[in-house]
């Protein structure tokens, strides 16, 4: 059992190193026919596991007469259950800290992350895989023994995913508790620094951390002698006119024309499959790929799975503004194929460049080049991160947060862009349906910059 605290950042580093020297797992790509326990249907092409349960990869059509792209069909993951994101927090000596874990994915880059305390899918915590049960969930799904800080369902990756949602929280604890060598109990100083290292702190953890109370954060902040976080907390304190940017997305969600259909795989008509995978016919985008996985570090010492496979890296980023005297982030609301309620609030840019290749040029996201082409001294925030390991095979963003001055947000932004401050982002988290996961994300790594 450890020490409640965790030790220096070193010590932390040390940790995630041994556990993934530990957990190392053998994969080894699979031709998708000979997944164990997966089955292709002969009716449809989906993919779907023997069980029922887990996920099911099929088709959707999408019609979209306001996007760049009016129409597409693609692959989606359709995970209709609400699986549980959530962190165990506690006061140690007069700090907070949470209880993480070092978890591997298959699809990890670097094996191992900084995960949450419980990460679990409804198919897992009820142990369909028959595995070994999910630790310290009864502290998430009972209430038992806690105070709950954050409980809300928030969405994965709207472009992926079918409607998919996980119940993100955050619970107070004062007891000990038993942990063994994949647990430790970390700073929020110390997470919030991670945030700031290329693949450390996963997507799950990073969800639940922008869900944090305002003064859960203000608490932790070391005071520093700069405008920029002056700016900052000028912005988070203030949550004042949160309805004006709730009527500008909701008008933006009532006049969109979409609609997205359910649709065998098989009838994709841009999407070829081979023995080895599925794959869109021009090499863009993404294939859906399959593995086997062995390791000593999971419920599961070994099982087969589909994973999703992007083509190329992503960028991910906010740009934000000062000139008005408090900090503010201009954000999107981006219609995607899986959102639930047609749109929500995303990050400025939000894209994978490869993939506009050969597609009009309003296709390519709006503030891309000036996201690419800024200075230096304009870059607040630049951290390559990983996506879900459990769903995605080395899918990592380019995290930035991109200061613009006042010619930029003098300018009258798009119909479905908006400035937004900080506290009015912070208002709406708390709510599901309106910040999708790369604009959570952003929102971590913002907590980090002052």
């Amino acid at each position: 059992m450890h020490s409640p605290q965790a030790g220096s950042l070193d010590d932390v580093r040390a940790w995630l190193a041994e556990r993934a020297a530990h957990d190392a797992p053998a994969i080894h790509r699979l031709p998708l026919a000979e997944l164990d326990d997966w089955n292709i249907s002969p009716v449809t092409g989906d993919l779907r596991h023997d069980s029922g349960a887990f996920f099911r990869i099929g088709g959707l059509k999408v019609e979209s007469p306001d996007t760049p792209v009016t129409s597409w069909g693609q692959p989606i993951i359709h995970q209709p259950e609400i699986g549980i994101l959530g962190i165990l927090v506690k006061q140690i000596d007069g700090v907070l800290c949470l209880l993480m874990q070092a978890k591997m994915e298959p699809g990890n880059v670097n094996t191992v992350q900084l995960s949450p305390t419980v990460q679990a899918t409804r198919s897992n915590y009820r142990r369909v895989h028959g595995g070994s049960a999910t630790r310290h969930l009864d502290y998430f799904a009972d209430l038992a023994g806690g105070r709950v800080l954050v409980d809300v369902l928030q969405s994965e990756q709207c472009s992926i995913f079918y409607k998919k949602r996980n119940r993100n929280m955050i619970v107070e604890v004062t007891e000990d508790i038993p942990i063994d060598d994949s647990y430790r109990w970390l700073t929020l100083g110390q997470v919030r620094t991670l945030l700031n290292e290329n693949n450390v702190v996963n997507m799950n953890t990073r969800s639940v951390l922008s869900n944090l109370p305002l003064n859960a954060l203000s608490n932790e902040k070391e005071a520093r002698d700069d405008t920029f976080s002056a700016a900052m907390l000028a912005s988070l304190a203030d949550q004042d006119y949160t309805l004006e940017v709730q009527n500008w997305f909701n008008h933006i969600k009532g006049s969109a024309v979409f609609a997205a259909d359910p649709v065998p795989l098989k009838e994709l008509a841009d999407w070829k499959r081979s023995e080895m995978d599925v794959s869109h016919r021009s090499g863009r985008f993404f294939s859906v790929i399959g593995i086997s996985v062995g390791s000593a570090g999971r419920e599961v010492a070994s099982w087969h799975q589909p994973l999703i496979a992007p083509h190329g890296q992503g960028v991910v980023a906010f740009l934000v503004s000062r000139a008005r005297g408090r900090l503010e982030v201009l954000v999107q609301a981006k219609i995607e194929a899986g959102t639930r309620d047609v749109a929500e609030l995303s990050p400025t840019v939000q894209g994978i460049p490869e993939s506009y290749g050969d597609l009009p040029s309003a296709a390519r996201p709006r503030f891309l080049d000036l996201v690419l082409s800024a200075k230096p001294e304009q870059i607040r925030y630049d951290t390559v991160l990983s996506e879900e390991g459990g769903r995605f095979y080395h899918a990592q963003h380019r995290y930035m947060v991109v200061e613009v001055g006042a010619d930029v947000r003098d300018e009258t932004p798009p119909p479905n862009y908006h400035w937004a401050t900080m506290g009015q982002l912070a208002e709406l988290i708390r709510h599901s349906g309106y910040v999708n996961i790369e604009a959570r994300t952003l929102i971590a790594g913002m907590h980090t910059l002052w």
